[in-house]
């Protein structure tokens, strides 16, 4: 899933890209991912005509503020991310199979009308497109369909009970140690579940976790009650260091996502133990383990990081 860097990276290509632009239609062979308002042809009516006025990111949420006091709200989810670039849609014909003749997966053929990373098989995914007056279209690939598009009324939105239970942003300037030590106040677990709990700190995931994990030399299994005031200092220090350079480098590519571009994003080489389990640890050449954390894996060094 896309993590605080890599949506921080959209976030900001988009900025560049169609600040200011009106959406004049939008299509979608997957209405269910709309969740709000259900009813796609009522979304579609809705958004038709608004401009972008301000896209910001919030925890692992996109933002657009539309004018006529809307706010579009993209969560790329598991497998998706958002495209820029031009593709061409047609009725997919009907292909042969043993029972007789069916359609394919996809009722649409979507093709990319610009050559080069857009045609990379894991941006083929599109499900979602938004028409810009500019000639130019925001895609969403999503091979699971699990993203989560949703138009709200500004004010509603920023009540919602689900926006104010996210966690304080990592990254703002105001959010000293002092704060971060208080997020962790009368909480109980291992910390690795607690630095992917969005209410506790909004838009670290398990890529970001292992990995500030193991700058800081914490084991993530390790119970947040144990962790003392140097202990954790080491791990806001790792966090104010490695998610900037996560954003420096546009997030991590290692599965499904993929820059506004289509390319891939460079944090790649950074990474020093999320998936890299049977390979050494780059600090002492100890075996990186991975273990299972409810559902999740976590990936560590058993000598740098000891429980």
């Amino acid at each position: 899933m896309p993590e605080l860097p890599e949506v921080e990276t959209i976030v900001r290509d988009l900025q560049k890209a169609i600040l200011g632009r009106k959406i004049e239609d939008v299509w979608s062979d997957f209405e269910k991912m709309i969740k709000k308002p259900k009813n796609f042809q009522e979304f579609k009516k809705e958004i038709k005509g608004r401009k972008i006025g301000k896209i910001w990111r919030r925890g692992k949420n996109i933002l657009f503020e539309l004018s006529g006091n809307k706010t579009l709200l993209i969560h790329q989810k598991l497998t998706g991310h958002l495209l820029l670039g031009k593709w061409s849609i047609r009725i997919a014909q009907p292909s042969p199979s043993a029972r007789g003749i069916r359609m394919r997966p996809s009722e649409y053929e979507i093709k990319s009308l610009i050559s080069g990373p857009l045609e990379e098989t894991v941006n083929s995914y599109i499900h979602l497109i938004f028409y810009l007056d500019n000639g130019r279209q925001l895609a969403l690939s999503d091979l699971r369909k699990f993203a989560k598009i949703e138009l709200w009324n500004k004010e509603d939105l920023e009540q919602s009970k689900e926006f104010q239970s996210l966690g304080p942003e990592p990254l703002e300037k105001n959010f000293t140690l002092n704060k971060f030590e208080d997020c962790f106040k009368n909480k109980k677990g291992k910390i690795k579940q607690a630095l992917m709990d969005q209410t506790v700190i909004a838009g670290i995931g398990n890529i970001y976790s292992d990995e500030i994990l193991w700058e800081a030399k914490i084991h993530p299994f390790k119970d947040i009650l144990q962790l003392d005031e140097k202990e954790l200092g080491k791990i806001y220090q790792a966090m104010r260091k490695i998610l900037p350079k996560a954003i420096e480098l546009r997030g991590e590519s290692i599965s499904d996502f993929r820059r506004l571009s289509g390319e891939k994003g460079y944090f790649d080489k950074e990474r020093k133990v999320y998936r890299r389990e049977g390979e050494k640890c780059p600090r002492c050449q100890t075996t990186i383990k991975r273990i299972k954390l409810a559902g999740r894996s976590a990936h560590f060094c058993p000598n740098c990081q000891k429980v």
